[in-house]
């Protein structure tokens, strides 16, 4: 495992390789469990499809603000389709996050059980920009396909059965959620930035290098430090629910996106982080323990009206 600028870099090449796998599973779990955040090289997720991506979200945000305001679903909790700028805030605290977004997730038929009861909604996507759904269901294809492969690997660093994680993850409301962050608005609300200091709800997340820096995460010490990586890296974090099932082993750590200095006030940042979830059903509790646990559908819900969404 390599230090590579300040958080963890490991190559995703290793898990294929017999003499470097089992170096690879404690590198990556031992970053996670140190600092919540490693970076992977190797990944195979080419520079093409990441820079068609932000190309199609540069024109998705530009679409004009009715249009995307035709595709809000507030009566689902906002997982699927446009959210508008201003309306998330982080967990307990009061001054939205200045940034829009759009949700992508799964394809399911209209009549699986899962569609029928809500708990994944259909996809939304314009109709003004077919390029869209073809783009971000592609990404999303990918990126979860990557994601399993490491969870795993992490599983095997908890000590399960290799595909322990692909089990619980089957069928979840894993999203991709595509962030436009514009330039800095003169009439911010006071006390907002891009994204206020928040840890993630979900199981893992898979952020590709953003278009501008900003990211920041709190290391043990309660200080902020940058993530600061190389430009064909994804950065791996865990959440709230990993911290849950590993009973704290795994933690969720927090972290943020600051505000850009006066001089790049007017620049835009763009980000694809990929969440994963377990499936609606799966009951969050300690691995190997008695207790009851919550069920994903609850936690997830309860969590999505803690920061303005649902």
């Amino acid at each position: 495992m390599a230090l590579q600028e300040n958080i963890p870099v490991v190559d995703f090449r290793d898990w294929s390789d017999p003499t470097m796998r089992s170096r690879f599973v404690m590198d990556l779990g031992e970053g996670l469990e140190r600092f919540g955040f490693v970076a992977v090289t190797g990944h195979g997720i080419s520079g093409w499809i990441l820079e068609r991506a932000y190309t199609t979200a540069r024109q998705l945000f530009a679409l004009p603000a009715s249009v995307k305001a035709a595709y809000e679903t507030p009566h689902n909790g906002r997982q699927r389709g446009y959210t508008s700028f201003g309306v998330e805030h982080a967990k307990d605290q009061d001054a939205p996050d200045l940034k829009e977004f759009w949700h992508i997730g799964r394809h399911l038929p209209q009549d699986h059980p899962l569609h029928r009861s809500g708990d994944i909604p259909p996809n939304l996507f314009p109709s003004e920009l077919p390029v869209v759904g073809e783009v971000f269901s592609d990404y999303f294809t990918r990126v979860e396909a990557f994601s399993l492969h490491l969870l795993d690997a992490i599983g095997e660093y908890l000590g399960q059965p290799r595909h322990w994680f692909r089990e619980v993850t089957r069928d979840g409301n894993s999203v991709v959620r595509v962030i436009h962050y514009p330039p800095l608005p003169d009439d911010a609300p006071a006390g907002s930035v891009r994204a206020a200091q928040h840890e993630d709800i979900n199981l893992m997340t898979v952020l590709p290098v953003s278009t501008e820096p900003g990211l920041e995460l709190m290391t043990n010490d309660g200080e902020w430090m940058a993530v600061q990586t190389p430009p064909d890296v994804l950065v791996v974090d865990t959440g709230d629910m990993m911290k849950i099932i590993t009973g704290g082993q795994l933690p969720a750590t927090t972290h943020r996106v600051v505000n850009p200095p006066d001089a790049e006030r007017g620049v835009a940042r763009l980000s694809m982080p990929f969440f994963m979830h377990p499936h609606p059903a799966h009951m969050l509790a300690p691995i190997g323990s008695d207790e009851p646990g919550v069920q994903t559908r609850e936690f997830l819900g309860e969590r999505l009206k803690a920061i303005g969404l649902a």
